[in-house]
């Protein structure tokens, strides 16, 4: 009867840790993974890329010319659908009003060091002309991201 009680105990674990070992497999691993995608996007094992943040706030120059405020702000859009173009800008919108003067965002991709998007955001006219001032991180998000490009051009009614 021992031996029977053991042999069935060394059976039950056995099959409790199997199942564990299968559970823990499909919570780490994706079913869905595409090597070539993740290569193409320059994702690391968890999907995720470095890209640069920068959150634009208003700059020093406080002009009330509204001619040279228009026309830095057309560079300023032209500067960004530019970059959209060479791939080294996928994400630019404005932010609502807020205590901290922020007045938008850029998400920089595919830029090596902090001084290639230092030199990327002095090609934009209103942080040139001191419009715009900016403040940069790097920052870790999903190597997808660029992906949404392609759709986001199928949206839009009226340009912005």
């Amino acid at each position: 009867m021992k031996f029977i009680l053991t042999l069935l105990l060394l059976v039950l674990s056995n099959v409790t840790f199997t199942q564990s070992k299968v559970v823990r497999d499909t919570l780490t691993t994706n079913p869905n993974y595409n090597k070539e995608l993740a290569n193409k996007l320059g994702a690391n094992e968890y999907g995720m890329k470095s890209y640069f943040l920068v959150i634009l706030k208003t700059g020093t120059n406080k002009t009330s010319d509204k001619d040279f405020i228009n026309t830095s702000f057309m560079g300023h859009m032209n500067n960004i659908n530019r970059l959209v173009k060479e791939g080294k800008l996928i994400i630019a919108g404005p932010l609502g009003k807020n205590e901290n003067n922020y007045r938008g965002i850029f998400i920089l991709n595919n830029i090596k060091t902090l001084e290639e998007a230092k030199e990327i955001l002095q090609t934009d006219q209103a942080i040139k002309d001191e419009l715009l001032d900016y403040e940069i991180f790097t920052w870790f998000g999903s190597a997808a991201i660029p992906e949404y490009l392609p759709f986001d051009d199928k949206i839009w009614k009226i340009k912005p």
